[in-house]
């Protein structure tokens, strides 16, 4: 379950959340980040050209495509990938060279967006998007790169908005993000704070989990690197801290690849993997991913598991959770039981309680870990959010805490870079159920070969974030049940 995320009232909802699920008080649904970095069709961000390569050239229509596009964007009506998606099916007279240009700008503007509201000054870019499809585009690539056409007589309103000095702006300007989550950050991570949301400013890049039960690293890494099976090579290297992940320095369109289409790869960032090895399933054991959602870490527990045993993909969205079946078909594993739950007091829940070896939670968040790879998260979420998650952080904990047999473990994660969502949550949660104790996450991974830099700032917490590990921010706490 999770995201990040004015004003109808907010609905009266269930406990459990998928993580991809989470409703903001304010506006449309807001899913939750993909924080496997699920999204592998079509919207990678495109990166700028290379020196050397043929200089850039932006027509009227790119810029109109985008203006139309941050018009709907900037709206905040849904996830961001999903509009652009729509978008793109309805404007198919932009070529694959204009839609990366498109889409790469507008992750940029979303990247962005406190920065572009600045410079542009009192022409909102909800309000005169034209405009700031220009000011992005030029910002990105030189405003020689647009043209007279492109332009269309704004060359000077252009050329005045990149020329505003963006240190007079606020710190929270400066950081591309809302003084809310500015002030947090900064009070928790008072020593790097600054490198932290830099980091988060920045794009992702995309990480690939092999598939264990048919592959190995190294082949699959030369498979890559040769191009024996897809139509270029690419440059591939191994995750620093994963013994299963691939780094891709490129975005391609995975689903095309046999690779993909046959099982061997999944995408999911390295931190994510890392959490699965925290749960540290064995053979045999009957393991519950409590809130699964399209299920990228029930896949890395099944593997770890070699398929056997039994393993609970549970979760109140049946929709999201469909999401597994594809997935799961070409995985292999014949361990994996899917199930569409009401809540966390749902009928076949309560049947395995006190029963289940090994239990992950991976709860609704804020999402804050993952803004590199969803930009609008930190646009289209609040205050007023984070402190409703909380209490649906909690009611989930205790639930699942009630599978978890004497000796078990549960495992809490997040994809949240913030205190109140985690190691403040796990304090409380331990205060009312003394039969836990927190495990040292990283002597967990240590056991398996596993040394994370910085981890002993961070014990007894598992904690991955960007400017460290350059991967999403992350966040574990493993609870062993000490008593019955």
């Amino acid at each position: 379950m999770r995201t990040m995320k004015a004003a109808k009232p907010a609905k009266r909802e269930r406990t459990v959340r998928s993580a991809k699920s989470v409703r903001s008080p304010a506006r449309a649904p807001v899913r939750a980040a993909p924080r496997e970095a699920e999204r592998t069709v079509g919207l990678d961000e495109a990166g700028i050209p290379a020196a050397g390569e043929r200089p850039v050239r932006i027509t009227s229509q790119v810029v109109d495509s985008l203006a139309k596009l941050l018009a709907v964007l900037l709206r905040f009506d849904g996830p961001a990938d999903a509009l652009m998606s729509r978008h793109f099916k309805m404007d198919r007279q932009l070529g694959p060279r204009d839609r990366s240009l498109v889409a790469e700008a507008a992750f940029d503007a979303l990247r962005r967006l406190a920065s572009l509201r600045w410079i542009l000054q009192t022409a909102d870019p909800l309000r005169a998007p034209r405009l700031a499809a220009m000011t992005v585009l030029a910002r990105r690539h030189g405003i020689a790169a647009l043209g007279p056409r492109s332009l269309r007589g704004d060359e000077r309103a252009v050329r005045s908005a990149l020329g505003i000095d963006l240190r007079h702006a606020p710190s929270a300007v400066q950081a591309e993000v809302p003084s809310w989550l500015f002030a947090r950050v900064q009070a928790q991570y008072p020593d790097d704070w600054h490198a932290l949301l830099e980091a988060l400013a920045q794009p992702a890049p995309l990480d690939l989990r092999v598939n264990t039960l048919k592959a190995e690293r190294e082949a699959v890494l030369a498979e890559l690197r040769s191009a024996t099976r897809i139509h270029a090579p690419l440059g591939a290297e191994p995750t620093p801290y994963s013994p299963d992940g691939i780094r891709l320095l490129d975005k391609p369109a995975l689903t095309r690849w046999p690779l993909y289409k046959d099982g061997l790869i999944e995408v999911q960032d390295e931190g994510s993997q890392l959490i699965a090895r925290l749960v540290a399933p064995r053979r045999g054991e009957m393991v519950v991913d409590f809130c699964a959602g399209a299920g990228g870490k029930t896949l890395a527990l099944g593997a770890l598991m070699r398929s056997t045993g039994r393993l609970y993909a549970f979760d109140v969205h049946a929709k999201r959770l469909a999401g597994l079946g594809p997935r799961l078909a070409r995985s292999g594993l014949s361990n994996v039981y899917p199930a569409a739950i009401a809540s966390e007091a749902d009928a076949r829940v309560k049947r395995l309680a006190g029963k289940i070896d090994r239990v992950l939670v991976d709860a609704p968040c804020s999402g804050t870990g993952t803004l590199r790879r969803n930009p609008d998260l930190k646009w289209r979420f609040d205050e007023r959010e984070v402190a409703r998650l909380k209490g649906v952080q909690a009611a989930v904990l205790a639930g699942a805490a009630r599978l978890v047999k004497p000796g078990g473990r549960l495992v809490y994660s997040t994809c949240s870079v913030l205190a109140e969502e985690n190691q403040e949550m796990i304090e409380r949660f331990l205060a009312e159920h003394p039969q836990f104790a927190v495990a040292d996450a990283p002597a967990i991974l240590a056991a398996q070969g596993i040394e994370v830099d910085h981890a002993a700032r961070f014990a007894p917490w598992f904690v991955m974030l960007p400017h460290l590990h350059g991967c999403d921010g992350f966040f574990a706490a493993v609870l062993d049940r000490v008593r019955g």
